[in-house]
């Protein structure tokens, strides 16, 4: 699967993840799986006593990582990427459907459990949810 447009892609994802100063990029993991319709990345950070789940930006992680996903030589696409970044280098895993269970592919608490592969059974912060007055409403 490596060519030239692939590691250039990979470089830029982590460029991205880098542009979050609020927290270490060191053991950062960016989790996302992608199909055709869809590209959903997460990203985690290991604060030592808990992880931390950051929002990613959709509009430039999401184009950059269905570009990879488009830029593979072969056929079959993998649905999965776990990208981590750890002293200043990072590694990127590739899970296809050939090589997961239907109910893998469908499970949408497999991203908790591959969050806990790397950083061990610890408390997961998200951001609290907005307030009901905060979320937008529209007339048709």
């Amino acid at each position: 699967m490596q060519n030239n447009e692939t590691e250039r892609l990979l470089a830029e994802i982590g460029s991205l993840l880098a542009e979050d100063t609020e927290y270490p990029l060191h053991a950062t993991l960016l989790y996302a799986q992608l199909d055709r319709e869809y590209v959903a990345p997460s990203i985690y950070k290991n604060l030592g006593d808990q992880i931390l789940y950051r929002s990613p930006d959709l509009n430039s992680l999401g184009s950059v990582l269905y570009d990879l996903w488009e830029a593979q030589d072969s056929d079959l696409r993998w649905a999965e990427i776990e990208y981590l970044i750890e002293k200043g280098k990072f590694t990127a895993k590739f899970n296809y459907p050939d090589e997961m269970s239907e109910e893998d592919l469908y499970d949408f608490d497999r991203r908790e459990l591959i969050v806990r592969q790397y950083f061990g059974d610890k408390p997961i912060v998200y951001p609290p949810m907005p307030d009901d007055d905060a979320t937008p409403t529209y007339e048709l």
